[in-house]
């Protein structure tokens, strides 16, 4: 009986050590979230109507009908006269048709409503007095992955068809950037583009060592919003990568800390640990590129977990990196 007694008091404890403590019931907090399908109503225009069609869209889509014309598909605004022709060459483009057929079998746009649903509601649980953005989707044929205005979040499907599709070998896409075009990088791509957003890097500090922290924060941010969400769909890391950091995170920290890389703000030099890429370089073909921004996540967890007090909020308007770090007690 005792041995029975010790093996449940061990199992709830761990139980206890493992759980996330992000992971809140948000079932009680209401949001009016908007997905507005901007790609269905584009694409379903044929030419004799473009012309007409064409004030209605951008009475309805508003500032993302100039996003989209002007900085994702480069057509400019309805000022021009040849808009519509320039606008009905990229609607009835047959690779735009290809993708738009691929985007029905590949998103599931339900899943995709409920875990947006889900990320918003911690999102207005931990910010109550911040507004909903509202989500537009598009096809852009291949070019920004997520957009981001003031109450305003687009995402191109094209970009997250899965990282086998066709489209993106055909591209020439190296297989670091395909492995995180696929349909559950989404939600966390774009919770990733709104932190940044709304939570932009002080320009005080341009440091290695403030870029990682302030990603960092970002990512504590995905942590609560999506509590969830594997760590691997977080940083768009495999197991394989993850893995590598969690076994090398003391030498990765040890090596920044004797090369005097923390405080350096040579752009070549952090680039090297913040920038996408096949791995970085320093730290063999093995480890993932991005290193030093999973250190600064696992700096800003730590800090997180030493200051039990601070709210969220707290953590995101913190400009003061090296506070952070200080009372981190971060010790890899």
């Amino acid at each position: 009986m005792k041995n029975i007694l010790f093996s449940v008091s061990l199992i709830l404890m761990l139980a206890s050590c493992n759980r996330n403590p992000q992971k809140i019931n948000v079932s009680n907090v209401s949001i009016d979230l908007k997905i507005k399908h901007f790609d269905i109503n584009l694409l379903k225009l044929r030419q004799d109507q473009m012309q007409a069609a064409i004030p209605a869209l951008k009475s309805a889509y508003g500032e993302f009908f100039d996003i989209f014309t002007y900085r994702m598909i480069a057509i400019g605004g309805i000022e021009q006269p040849n808009f519509p022709e320039l606008l009905y060459s990229f609607v009835s483009d047959s690779l735009i048709r290809k993708l738009e057929t691929n985007i029905a079998l590949k998103v599931d746009t339900i899943q995709f409503r409920k875990e947006l649903e889900a990320a918003f509601k911690h999102y207005k649980y931990y910010f109550p007095d911040k507004e909903i953005p509202t989500v537009y989707t598009c096809i852009s044929g291949f070019n920004q992955s997520v957009v981001i205005s003031q109450n305003l979040i687009g995402v191109s499907l094209d970009k997250y068809m899965g990282s086998n599709s066709p489209f993106y070998e055909q591209l020439g896409l190296p297989a670091y950037k395909r492995k995180n075009m696929r349909p559950e990088k989404m939600v966390p791509d774009m919770l990733q583009g709104w932190a940044d957003a709304e939570w932009p890097k002080s320009e005080k500090d341009n440091s290695l060592l403030s870029q990682m922290i302030q990603q960092g924060k970002v990512l504590y941010f995905m942590d609560a919003m999506l509590p969830d969400l594997n760590d691997t769909l977080k940083i768009g890391f495999t197991e394989k990568q993850m893995e590598f950091c969690r076994n090398n995170e003391a030498k990765m920290w040890t090596y920044m800390a004797e090369h005097k890389m923390l405080f350096t703000t040579d752009r070549m030099s952090i680039k090297r640990f913040i920038d996408d890429g096949p791995y970085t370089a320093v730290f063999s073909e093995q480890s993932p590129a991005r290193t030093g921004v999973w250190i600064g996540w696992q700096i800003v967890r730590s800090y997180m977990k030493q200051n039990k007090d601070l709210k969220l909020a707290d953590l995101m308007n913190n400009t003061d990196y090296q506070s952070i770090l200080n009372q981190s007690g971060y010790r890899p």
